[in-house]
């Protein structure tokens, strides 16, 4: 539903960018860098691929312009699903970004 801006209301915060980004230089093994500004804490990375189960790996805090190598030579890459999960210091909030290879 459209509704006016109010020019005296305060802006919106500014949305918060997924701190995520993966190097797919070999597709078996990707590496995930936490790319944003702050930790992210209490890493949770599911793998979901067709061998009928999900696989969970956990990663706790992941600092800043950390990278983490993720092993997928056991997956049929084409099928595989790689789902990252994390809390923000700032808002107690957990978040979730999904990406394949």
């Amino acid at each position: 539903m459209l509704r006016p801006v109010d020019p005296s209301a305060s802006p919106p915060p500014a949305a918060y960018r997924v701190p995520w980004r993966v190097l797919r230089d070999d597709a078996a093994h990707p590496i995930v860098i936490n790319d944003g500004a702050e930790s992210a804490d209490f890493v949770r990375v599911f793998r979901d691929d067709d061998t009928g189960f999900d696989r969970t790996q956990l990663w706790g805090q992941v600092l800043p312009t950390e990278r983490i190598e993720l092993c997928l030579c056991a997956s049929d890459l084409d099928e595989v699903v790689v789902t990252l999960a994390w809390f923000r210091q700032n808002d107690g909030l957990e978040y979730v970004w999904r990406f394949v290879v």
